[in-house]
């Protein structure tokens, strides 16, 4: 999608009236950071997306609910690193309410207006007098230029932080959109990333922002998978504070929201837990954009797919079965089938191809991903899948799966 934005420095406190701090309060035994604060300006909007597993930390029904009962209005979200607080039972609830009633004390809040997102090992609940020693730094450490200190205290099993800042002139005004967020491994969503945050410096109606942010993420952190497991505290949230933006520069709002989410999205698939590379899947013909996506993400979710990869084992019967099981309708006789530059497939059938420079493509973006994104072609695994003439296009993301990622996750409490 093209679009006018740029990108520019700041993260999450990159649009005018945000702030943001992040410490190392002593939740983690790492001694790594772990507690963060966003600050919205008053009047802010807030839209939400949420897991829609039945098994779900008291904090996502909190913010679910906040955010319902007033209309899309929050000024603050607090998070803490190390400790999911799901599958507590009542200390759950009760913890988060304490959390976010102290935090709101301090800021001159309602209780209603402070939102609390919570990450790391379920069944284990938040340390809470730490966490409430911890309130009155954080707050004094709100900066403008602390969004890189919490997009660190937001992490997990994490290899990298998570920002982006994109800016635009809309209507002869500078409107700034700014992004966190945080994923690694049990990335599958069924409505956000794991943790994810938005920023926006031009005011929307809350219902328009709203749908904004739903297509948005439809289009970036439904579209990504890592290991095909879902969180317990899923939770996207997306602020938007300022200057009202006339009706005619929505749409260009709107896919720089998309283009934030995106970014975002990917980089938590790339950072997904011992992975070597990025797959992106790109599928074109299918009845709507809907199968398109699913087909997508369904070959991104495969794990022969993955392993395939991961081997640098130009497979092509792995794709086109997964294809075959996404639930959508298409026509076999009709699947054209691409490895980058590599033709493997057309009109349902397969084509000679050069495997061993198919298998060196592959070999090249793990080698890419390990120079950071600048060995020949970068990091990432191209898929493009045609299923017919239809005008459906969607795209997914995942990344490969190697031994590392079971050792990680075999220890991963022991």
């Amino acid at each position: 999608m093209t679009h006018p934005w740029t990108p520019t420095a700041g993260g999450i406190t990159a649009p005018a009236g945000f702030l943001a701090a992040g410490l190392t309060a002593g939740l983690k035994p790492s001694g790594n950071p772990d507690l963060a604060l966003l600050l919205a300006p008053e009047g802010a909007v807030c839209a939400g997306a949420f897991t829609i597993s039945l098994v779900r930390a008291a904090c996502v029904d909190l913010c679910a609910e906040r955010l319902a009962a007033s209309g899309g209005r929050a000024r603050a979200v607090l998070t803490n690193s190390g400790q999911a607080n799901a599958c507590t039972g009542d200390r759950g609830l009760i913890d988060s309410l304490r959390a976010t009633g102290a935090l709101a004390d301090r800021l001159g809040l309602a209780a209603e207006e402070v939102l609390i997102c919570s990450t790391g090992v379920i069944g284990v609940p938040i340390p809470m007098d730490t966490l409430l020693a911890g309130l009155d730094p954080l707050v004094e450490a709100l900066d403008r230029e602390g969004g890189a200190a919490a997009a660190q205290a937001i992490l997990t099993t994490d290899l990298v932080d998570k920002q982006i800042a994109l800016e635009a002139d809309l209507g002869g005004r500078q409107v700034r959109l700014g992004g966190m967020a945080k994923g690694s491994g049990m990335i599958h969503p069924a409505m956000a990333t794991m943790l994810g945050y938005l920023t926006c410096d031009a005011g929307v109606p809350a219902d328009v922002w709203q749908g904004m942010v739903r297509r948005a993420v439809e289009r970036s952190f439904n579209a990504i998978t890592v290991d095909g497991d879902t969180s317990t505290n899923d939770t996207f949230l997306a602020f938007a504070a300022g200057e009202p933006l006339g009706p005619e520069h929505f749409d260009a709002l709107e896919a720089g929201l998309t283009a934030v989410s995106q970014h975002l999205a990917q980089a938590i698939a790339r950072d997904g837990e011992g992975a070597t590379c990025l797959i992106e899947v790109q599928v074109d013909g299918s009845a709507d954009e809907a199968g398109a996506r699913a087909i997508a993400r369904t070959i991104c979710g495969s794990s022969l797919v993955k392993c395939a990869v991961h081997g640098r084992d130009p497979n092509w019967g792995r794709i086109v079965a997964a294809a075959g099981r996404a639930g959508v309708a298409f026509d076999p006789e009709a699947v054209a089938l691409w490895l980058g530059e590599h033709q493997l497939m057309a009109a349902g059938q397969p084509l000679a191809f050069d495997r061993p420079a198919a298998s060196r493509y592959l070999k090249d973006r793990a080698a890419g991903a390990y120079l950071g994104g600048t060995g020949a072609g970068g990091d990432t695994v191209l898929i493009r899948l045609v299923v017919g003439e239809g005008p459906g296009r969607g795209r997914a993301w995942g990344c490969d799966l190697s031994d590392q990622y079971v050792r990680i996750n075999a220890d991963y409490t022991t």
